[in-house]
């Protein structure tokens, strides 16, 4: 029973907006603009941003979403439909091309790449199939061009403005209400009651932290009423029995350790999909209005689906299943996700799923999972968080994400929904393990993962084709950097130091790179036995490497491990390789990551000289122009 403050409020929030979405939304007798000759079905997708499964049809009870439930109740939930990336960007690289994002370059939050030549992403084949395509309005699809080919991108975008009512529309409106800025708004007066606000075991139990989970229901709550004006749109121009729905979250809570994390928590959305009985057949299988689907979906399937239900063949570029229409194909047995580079912090993350334990595979493992994201800590909860860790008033669970990673870790989703026990050493788990461990490396050989390359890297050795070609080309040793990213920075592996010191010496650079990184884990792990000295040599060497990432991976290994006169000289060369003037903006960056995690351990000259490099370039990338002089201006700060 919902407190009578809570209805009044929601009662004011709805307003005069009524939805008669059971009933008369399956009413026949309002069919007056079908889709043509052909009867094509019309397409709508609603989407919210930064929302997970907080919703009264997905089980939980603090929410408060009434027109996402009617539609649920209408149509087909999806149990656990993954985003496939835990941040906007690279999740909308992943809708729009039907790809994974890290086969394309664009798994970074804000990567500018460009995608090969010939590729279509999924407007321009509707389009092609005769579609009147709307965007209202958001883009952001992490590629140099942000031209997908939508007949109207904008806020005024609508299938009212197609030609005729003849003409079969694929229209897309996308709401911000729930965003990760609108969490932290302030003034806000609560409507959700901060005491009974559901929190993660991750998070302390305080007010900052029970006012932002409670504003976020209040944000899904505002959103769901857009939800619903949509819906009534559609009704009152008598489409809603001509056209097929998907609504649906772009990843999870804009909450910390939700939103940029390859968790479920950062992953999980919703995903409900209505098809009005005119065109059931081309519903899957296990279509039952107000059931849940068990099948796993993701992102990279969107694409491939809805070319199906339009009936035309996705193209073999795609990576993803339809999961409907004429060109269904079989189910997935594991979802996948991925974390690059979040605004101006590095880090390379993989998951993956069976639906009940997830696997993650870390590969900057000495950094910790949080570090200073300055638009993350702009919100209430994460600085309240970091200073209760600091003061050492945090429990485990609550700590862990404050401190380095494992290399590797599994969850078990049944009884540990909120991700905070890692079961991967377990004897009992040991073949689910390896199991899962092997399934991930496939899939990033298969796909041609170029994030195993590093960012400055990836665009050095791309030049001017794009990233994807890189991937593509016969000298791309997508198997081998995959196995060594695994073995290198395992210590129990088989790769011995003089196998490594071997690699270093090797003509490709992301082979060097890796053979680099496990150096120096086998540094810090103490296994390097007797060979330590040799090492810290051939590290030393490597900090002239022709590629500034070899550089950098050398120099932060002698900063953890090397003599003084090493470590002067790494942070020399660091500082060198920081200036954005000379080495460019994703070297530069990369640079400051390092010396930033060893901020603790720099003399007040080298303090300075910080203080002195540049801040950004005359002439940006797009949109990540600002991230050397956001570093810039945290490791100055109170120094």
């Amino acid at each position: 029973m919902k407190l009578m403050l809570r209805k009044n409020f929601f009662a004011r929030l709805l307003g005069c907006v009524t939805f008669a979405v059971t009933t008369s939304l399956l009413n026949a007798s309002l069919l007056t603009g079908l889709a043509g000759a052909d009867e094509r079905p019309n397409v709508l997708w609603i989407t919210s941003e930064d929302n997970g499964p907080e919703l009264g049809c997905y089980g939980d009870s603090y929410a408060v979403t009434p027109n996402i439930d009617a539609l649920a109740a209408r149509s087909l939930r999806y149990h656990r439909c993954w985003s496939n990336a835990p941040v906007c960007a690279p999740a909308r690289t992943t809708i729009i091309s039907g790809m994974y994002a890290p086969s394309l370059g664009g798994h970074h939050m804000r990567s500018g790449v460009t995608l090969p030549p010939g590729m279509k992403l999924y407007p321009q084949l509707l389009r092609e199939a005769g579609y009147y395509c709307t965007n209202n309005s958001k883009t952001d699809y992490n590629f140099a061009s942000q031209d997908a080919g939508w007949h109207q991108s904008d806020r005024q975008a609508h299938w009212r403005g197609r030609p005729n009512e003849e003409t079969p529309f694929f229209a897309i409106f996308n709401f911000t209400t729930s965003h990760e800025s609108q969490i932290r708004t302030r003034p806000h007066t609560l409507q959700h009651d901060p005491a009974k606000a559901p929190l993660p075991a991750y998070h302390p139990d305080t007010p900052e932290v029970r006012h932002d989970w409670a504003q976020y229901y209040d944000k899904v709550t505002a959103m769901d009423v857009q939800v619903g004006e949509v819906l009534a749109e559609l009704e009152q121009d008598g489409l809603s029995e001509s056209t097929i729905i998907f609504y649906y979250g772009d990843h999870g809570s804009g909450m910390p350790r939700s939103k940029r994390w390859p968790f479920d928590s950062g992953l999980r959305v919703p995903l409900i999909v209505y098809f009005p009985e005119k065109f059931r057949h081309l519903a899957p299988a296990d279509y039952e209005p107000g059931t849940e689907s068990a099948r796993l979906t993701a992102f990279v399937d969107l694409a491939p689906t809805v070319l199906s239900l339009v009936g035309v063949e996705p193209p073999e570029n795609m990576q993803g299943a339809a999961f409907a229409g004429p060109h269904e194909a079989a189910s997935k047995s594991y979802l996948f996700g991925y974390r690059g580079r979040m605004d101006e912090r590095i880090d390379m993350v993989r998951s993956c799923t069976d639906g009940r334990y997830l696997y993650m595979r870390h590969f900057y493992p000495d950094r910790p999972y949080l570090k200073h994201v300055e638009y993350m800590f702009q919100t209430p909860t994460t600085r309240v968080w970091k200073e209760l860790f600091d003061a050492g008033k945090l429990n485990e669970a609550q700590a862990k994400f404050w401190q380095p990673k494992p290399v590797e870790e599994l969850f078990d989703l049944q009884s540990d929904p909120d991700e905070v026990v890692n079961i991967a050493g377990r004897p009992e788990h040991a073949e689910r393990v390896a199991a899962m461990r092997q399934v991930l490396q496939d899939w990033m050989i298969e796909t041609a993962d170029v994030g195993l390359l590093p960012e400055d890297e990836m665009h050095r050795r791309a030049g001017n084709r794009s990233p994807r070609e890189l991937g593509l080309r016969s000298d791309f040793p997508a198997a081998r950097l995959t196995r060594l990213a695994f073995d290198a920075l395992d210590v129990e592996s088989d790769l011995t130091p003089g196998d490594l010191i071997e690699l270093t010496r090797d003509g490709d650079s992301g082979l060097r790179y890796w053979a680099v990184r496990g150096l120096d884990r086998r540094l810090r792990s103490e296994r390097a036995g007797a060979g330590t000295a040799e090492i810290v040599q051939v590290l030393a060497g490597a900090m002239n490497d022709e590629s500034p990432s070899v550089c950098e991976a050398a120099c932060d290994a002698l900063l953890t491990s090397g003599e003084e006169s090493h470590r002067a000289a790494a942070t020399s060369r660091l500082l060198e390789l920081a200036n954005v003037e000379s080495h460019g903006h994703f070297a530069a960056v990369a640079a400051l990551n390092v010396l930033d995690i060893h901020g603790s351990n720099l003399d007040s000259e080298s303090i300075a000289a910080i203080g002195r490099l540049p801040h950004t370039l005359p002439d940006p990338p797009p949109r990540v122009g600002g991230y050397v002089g956001r570093l810039l201006e945290h490791m100055t700060a109170n120094r």
